[in-house]
């Protein structure tokens, strides 16, 4: 274990040497990447020596702001608690950094006399020391065994694409995510989540490691190469452990074969396994959601689409899932899909969307496959959080949905949404967190649970929660300016850390990128009350409760992150008048 870790742009080695040089000469164990020797496994050694250290200088410089790998070992310290940030030269750190204790050693020359480095290295000492005390060196974890007479469990890792075309890692991954499911139905199987299989996409780990992490006893491992409608499939399993192959096939087949190889992979593994099938278990693995190829093909597009995070996708999405069902008029889960983009359209008010068309294609759904907890979720979603936001109406649909699959990430959504709104906030934490989980790309999860902390009084954990929700929200604005629904929880999420300047200049922006969505002008209201900026909020709030139904003044009744104005003269008069409007006495009861 060493004492320091440091971390720095290419461009900048240089000046990490001197760093390196001058820190060692204080006595501290320093480790930087010229340590490594050729033919090492960089990223391996990296990470674990970045692990082990006791605290982490990261060289802020412009350079290291635009490197990746820089950025990912900051975020990696800043978790562990060991970052030591200093600033080499004057630059913008990103938004998740800001507020971390950040020394300025900006025109700093090597020179150890200098009394910025003196007082730099002693705080960084004691740090190493308190490390040193607090953290002793730990003892190797002992493997993960499988337990002995446990049924066996599964990692299926994500097929690589071998087409030569990135375009087509949607096919790839849709092919080894279906036969995950596929395997998900035999009871006596244990399958680890989609989300963990996906965290080693791209990763080459050896199967003795995965053993030893996840505590499996298998590993199914593939590849797809696809040319035209001409399909190469090459799976093996292996038992983890001995890393020896258990079973292994390869498919020549055609694109209309695509449902065949994978009930025959999942067949075969049952079978390698010999695991004994449950009656109804055989008939669920090959029941498949619709028997057209290229309908199955479009929706893989439209699932990944769907996870992208991208509010542009939507209007594609209904789109591909228009011609999807004209393929093929009994896939649920495309209509499932429709009515959900259908419904953050609408949510928006986007011209043109209907919040009706999100409720007929969600009954579509439910109608074709009552027991797919896609098909309730829709559902749920669009009767729930229409125009009326009326999320009552939805919890029959939840509760199917919720019953049917627990890991449904639409489903967990939904509750959360409906445990704020009946001010069960510990309720909240866990549906929201729990969907979090399930996506680690998605935002509205993670913007959505500080409010919940918030009104709990968990000032660390809405503290780190908005730290988390600003790191998403970030990732999608970098390719996407003018997502409205990032653009909302990013604004929420610096308005919680105190960053109110960057909050009020952001909300201005939001406002131009995206002046009619009504959600994003609510949640920036949201973010400025929290700022105690009545005036800002009302503005914004002026334009939302003169178009919305009952469900919305509910939700604006209810709404703990509108407490802070809630004596307002001016947030007061626009509701009472926003009520009057509506024909509905005050008194009504909330929707839950």
């Amino acid at each position: 274990m060493s004492d320091i870790f440091i971390s720095y742009a290419r461009d900048d080695q240089s000046i990490a040497e001197t760093y390196a040089k001058a820190l060692g000469a204080h006595g501290l164990s320093v480790w930087w990447d010229a340590a490594l020797r050729s033919g090492e496994a960089y990223d391996e050694v990296i990470e674990a020596a970045l692990k082990r250290a006791k605290a982490v200088v990261v060289l802020w410089s412009s350079r290291s702001v635009a490197s990746r790998w820089v950025r990912a070992e900051a975020t990696l310290a800043d978790r562990a608690k060991t970052l030591a940030p200093v600033m080499i030269e004057p630059c913008d750190l990103p938004i998740m950094f800001e507020l971390t204790q950040t020394t300025k050693l900006i025109d700093w020359s090597g020179q150890t006399g200098d009394p910025r480095w003196r007082a730099f290295v002693a705080d960084l000492s004691r740090f190493v020391a308190e490390r040193t005390i607090e953290q002793p060196e730990p003892a190797p974890p002992p493997a993960a065994q499988h337990p002995r007479g446990a049924g066996p469990s599964v990692l299926v890792l994500p097929f690589v694409n071998m087409s030569g075309d990135r375009e087509q890692e949607y096919f790839s991954d849709g092919v080894s995510e279906d036969i995950m499911t596929d395997l998900s139905k035999v009871a006596a199987l244990s399958v680890v989540s989609r989300n963990t299989a996906l965290s080693y996409k791209g990763k080459t780990v050896a199967a003795a490691q995965l053993a030893r992490q996840l505590g499996v006893s298998h590993i199914l491992e593939g590849s797809v190469r696809r040319s035209g409608e001409r399909v190469r499939i090459t799976a093996q399993l292996l038992d983890a452990a001995s890393d020896s192959q258990v079973w292994a096939e390869r498919y020549d087949r055609t694109l209309e074969d695509i449902f065949a190889i994978q009930d025959e992979i999942s067949e075969a593994i049952v079978a390698a396994l010999k695991v004994k099938l449950a009656p109804g278990e055989k008939q669920a693995i090959v029941n498949r959601p619709t028997n057209s190829s290229e309908a199955y093909e479009l929706y893989l597009l439209v699932r990944q689409f769907s996870r992208t995070g991208s509010e542009r996708m939507n209007p594609l999405i209904v789109r591909l899932c228009q011609r999807i069902v004209e393929l093929d008029p009994g896939f649920a889960l495309a209509w499932a899909q429709m009515s959900l983009a259908e419904a953050e359209l609408s949510q928006r008010g986007v011209p043109g969307s209907s919040a009706a068309r999100a409720i007929e294609t969600a009954e579509r759904a439910v109608a074709l496959a009552p027991d797919l907890a896609e098909a309730h979720a829709a559902m749920a979603e669009a009767v729930g959080r229409g125009p009326d936001l009326d999320m009552a109406a939805g919890r029959a649909h939840l509760e199917a949905a919720l019953r049917l699959d627990p890991q449904c990430y639409e489903a967990r959504l939904f509750a959360g949404y409906l445990a704020i709104d009946g001010a069960r906030f510990a309720e909240a934490v866990g549906h929201f967190e729990a969907a979090v989980a399930l996506d680690p790309k998605a935002y509205r999860p993670a913007g959505m649970v500080v409010q919940a902390y918030r009104a709990l009084g968990d000032e660390e954990m809405t503290r780190a929660a908005a730290r988390r929700g600003l790191a998403r929200c970030e990732a999608i604005l970098a390719v996407e300016p003018d997502h409205g629904g990032a653009l909302g929880f990013l604004v929420n999420a610096l308005a919680e850390l105190g960053l109110a300047d960057r909050a009020r200049q952001w909300t201005r922006w939001a406002v131009l990128f995206d002046p009619d969505n009504l959600r994003l002008r609510y949640n920036l209201a949201c973010a400025l009350a929290g700022l105690n900026d009545a005036e800002g909020a009302c503005d914004l709030l002026a334009g939302v409760v003169e178009k919305v139904g009952t469900g919305w003044l509910r939700w604006i009744r209810t709404d703990n992150s509108l407490d802070p104005i809630r004596d307002d003269p001016r947030f007061i008069a626009l509701v009472e008048n926003a009520w009057a409007r509506s024909g509905l006495d005050r008194g009504d009861p909330p929707t839950v």
